[in-house]
């Protein structure tokens, strides 16, 4: 991790603490937390994350945590001599690889936060799509504009999925019973596949399905930025749209609006950025 990495990630650290106060107010509501970037790879930051989740639930709140794993995975790839490929941006992911990523998302960094929050004298139990018949997903379909011709092209991803069906029959369970759950983002195909998924994406599906009062993004990235570089505290739904159809969020930042959009639009209450 880079200082200017490091720097960013106490920063989100401490975005999360400022605002367990003002989380208090959803005592005995749903709050989702998409957790990733580089504070996973900082030990002392990820004791901070579960210091903050059990304090969530401590307070009456019912949080879930979803995690990523990106960077972890591709340390996995390379210690095992496996090339990761990428696709507009999106990395590819054939049968191997597909069981790499389960292994470190669903085993390795999912029972270290698990572990982490239980170490806070609370319980957090370790879970993926497949638990529970709780996420099935379909093969994702994307596409990337060829810049020269300007004609769509279909990219082929492999076991990359989108979240296609959200049972809240364990998670129900799960908060009657007052444990935390902690998902991997991966997930069963009806075609008896297994699927990687984006996590921010699957973040917004469980949200969207248990009708979460807030869904939290912890990032490496600031927020929405105006075209002057300025922090926007706030935006509609409309107002999200208008900004990426002028331009003013591009780049990795437009599947985040919209991942925020679809989960706003699946009856999340409000989505935040930290």
């Amino acid at each position: 991790m880079t200082t200017d990495q490091l720097a960013t990630a106490e920063q989100q650290a401490r975005l999360l603490s400022a605002a367990l106060p003002y989380m208090q107010r959803y005592e005995n509501r749903t709050v989702v937390v998409k957790y990733g970037g580089h504070a996973m790879g900082d030990v002392e930051l990820g004791r901070a994350f579960a210091r903050d989740i059990a304090l969530l639930k401590q307070s009456g709140v019912n949080p879930i945590v979803v995690h990523g794993g990106g960077p972890q995975i591709g340390a996995m790839l390379t210690k095992m001599g496996i090339e990761s490929k990428f696709e507009g941006g999106l990395r590819v992911t054939d049968q191997t690889t597909v069981e790499i990523v389960e292994m470190v998302l669903a085993g390795s960094i999912n029972k270290e936060i698990v572990a982490l929050i239980n170490a806070e004298g609370e319980w957090a139990i370790g879970l993926c799509g497949k638990d529970g018949n709780m996420v099935f997903a379909e093969k994702a379909r994307k596409t990337v504009k060829d810049p020269e011709s300007n004609i769509e092209k279909v990219l082929d991803l492999g076991f990359v999925g989108e979240p296609v069906e959200v049972d809240r029959t364990l998670l129900d369970l799960l908060a009657r019973s007052e444990m935390i759950p902690v998902i991997a983002p991966v997930a069963p195909g009806r075609d008896g596949h297994t699927y990687n998924i984006n996590a921010d994406t699957f973040a917004g599906a469980i949200a969207g399905a248990l009708n979460a009062t807030r869904l939290l993004f912890l990032t490496d990235v600031p927020g929405v930025l105006d075209r002057d570089g300025n922090l926007i505290d706030e935006l509609t739904v409309a107002e999200a749209r208008a900004l990426i159809a002028d331009g003013t969020i591009h780049g990795g930042m437009i599947p985040k609006v919209e991942t925020c959009i679809e989960a706003i639009e699946r009856g999340v209450e409000g989505v935040v950025i930290l």
